[in-house]
C-alpha cells in the first residue's frame, strides 16, 4: 500500500494532505439520494459511519481533538443523513471507531496483538472519546450506538451506555467496545463476513460488504461482488436464523453509490416489495434449514403471531409442484407470495406437495406462505 501511495500521489503527501480534496468532491453528496436508495432496497434502518479510523469525524464536532485541531468536517453529514432516513420512517444508527483512532496513535499494527496495543488509552483520548459519543448521541439520538475495535481499558463504558438508555430507553448497544466480543454489555454480536450454521439465541447482525471487503476499491469489478441473488439468499439465511443484515454501501470520493452496489439494492428490494412479509416482523421457526425433494435449499421463518410459517425456496421453481421433505404439518391454506389465489397442498409421509399454479416468474427465492 505504501509503494502505491508514493507511486500514486509521491512520498511527501501526507493523509491529511487529501482533507481539501475530499471535503471539495463531497460537495456533491446528497443525503436525500442516499436515503431513497435505502428506502428502496427496504431496508429498516441505517449506521452511518461518522468517524473510522483515521479519525476524521464526519460532522462539525465541537469536542477537542487531542493533538489535530478542528479534525473534522464543516458539513454536517451525519445531521443531514440522520434527518432524510428520518423522513421515510427509517431507524438511524451511528457508528465510531472507538477503539483505532490512527489521528491519535496510527500504529502500524502489524498483527493481532498489536490491534490491542495500537488503541489509544491515555486520559485525553478516553476523554475524546467520550465527549464524542455523547454529543452524537445528544445531536442525533442514534437508534444504535455501533462502535467498533473495542474502546480505551479506563472507559466507564456502562455510565456512557446508562446515558445512552436513559436519552434512548429502545436504543441498542452492539458489542464491539470490547475487543472480544461478549466481554461488556450489549444487546447484539456482530458477526462479519460470517453465516451462523443454526438459528442463534442470541440476536444477531451479520455485518459485511457485498464485494471482498469494506469501502470503495476502484480496483473491485463486477465480478468481485456477489450476485443480488446470492445477497437475497444471504438476507433469507440470516434472518431465518435470528439475525439482521447490515450491508455495506462503499460510496466513492463524491458520495456517488458505485453502479453495481447500487443495482443489487434495487433488486433486494425488488424482492422484498413482493416478498417482505417472510422477512419483516418475523421470527425463526422450530428450524431454519430444509430441503425440496428436488434438492433445493429451503429456510424457514414464522410470522411474529405464529399463525403463517413461510418456507423459502433459495432458486428457480420448474414443474408442476413443489415438495418440501421433512415437513409434517399440514397447513389450512398455502399461498405463493406474489401469485393470487390459494394453492393446493398435500401431506403425505412427512412431506409436504405443494402445486404450482402455472409457470411462475423467476426470482431469487420464492415465498410459500403455510397459514396454520
Amino acid at each position: 500500500m505504501r509503494v502505491h501511495h508514493d507511486a500514486t500521489w509521491g512520498a511527501d503527501v501526507t493523509y491529511e494532505s487529501f482533507r481539501s480534496t475530499f471535503d471539495e468532491a463531497s460537495t456533491a453528496w446528497s443525503g436525500e439520494q442516499w436515503a431513497d436508495a435505502f428506502a428502496a432496497a427496504g431496508a429498516r434502518y441505517v449506521v452511518l459511519v461518522t468517524k473510522h479510523h483515521d479519525g476524521y469525524a464526519l460532522w462539525p464536532s465541537g469536542v477537542p481533538h487531542p493533538s489535530r485541531p478542528g479534525w473534522h468536517t464543516a458539513r454536517d453529514f451525519v445531521g443531514e443523513l440522520t434527518a432524510a432516513v428520518r423522513r421515510r420512517c427509517l431507524r438511524m444508527g451511528l457508528y465510531y471507531s472507538g477503539g483505532l483512532d490512527w489521528s491519535v496513535r496510527p500504529g502500524p499494527i502489524t498483527d493481532a496483538l498489536s490491534v490491542v496495543i495500537v488503541i489509544p488509552n491515555g486520559p485525553e483520548y478516553l476523554a475524546y472519546a467520550n465527549a464524542q459519543w455523547r454529543e452524537l448521541i445528544a445531536r442525533y439520538e442514534p437508534a444504535v450506538m455501533w462502535n467498533d475495535i473495542g474502546y480505551p481499558d479506563e472507559a466507564a463504558a456502562l455510565a456512557l451506555f446508562a446515558d445512552y438508555y436513559n436519552a434512548i430507553p429502545d436504543g441498542v448497544v452492539n458489542d464491539r467496545f470490547s475487543i472480544l466480543s461478549g466481554l461488556t454489555h450489549h444487546d447484539y454480536v456482530t458477526p462479519e463476513f460470517t453465516v451462523l450454521p443454526d438459528i442463534s439465541t442470541r440476536k444477531f447482525e451479520t455485518v459485511r460488504g457485498m464485494g471482498r471487503g469494506f469501502g470503495y476499491n476502484q480496483n473491485e469489478h463486477e465480478a468481485d461482488y456477489d450476485s443480488a441473488t446470492r445477497l437475497v439468499h444471504l438476507l433469507v439465511d440470516v434472518v431465518s436464523k435470528n439475525g439482521n443484515l447490515l450491508l455495506n454501501v462503499g460510496p466513492m470520493a463524491d458520495g456517488t453509490i458505485p453502479a453495481p452496489q447500487a443495482r443489487r439494492l434495487e433488486a433486494i428490494g425488488v424482492w422484498l416489495a413482493t416478498n417482505g412479509a417472510a422477512i419483516f416482523e418475523t421470527r425463526p421457526w422450530v428450524r431454519a434449514e430444509g430441503t425440496t425433494s428436488d434438492g433445493k435449499p429451503v429456510r424457514f421463518t414464522v410470522s411474529a403471531d405464529g399463525t403463517t410459517i413461510y418456507a423459502i425456496v433459495l432458486g428457480l421453481l420448474s414443474g408442476s409442484a413443489v415438495t418440501l421433505t421433512e415437513f409434517d404439518e399440514t397447513p389450512a391454506s398455502v399461498e405463493l407470495l406474489g401469485a393470487p389465489g390459494a394453492l393446493t397442498a398435500t401431506q403425505t409421509g412427512g412431506a409436504l406437495r405443494i402445486e404450482l399454479p402455472g409457470p411462475v416468474a423467476d426470482q431469487p427465492a420464492h415465498v410459500f406462505a403455510l397459514r396454520r
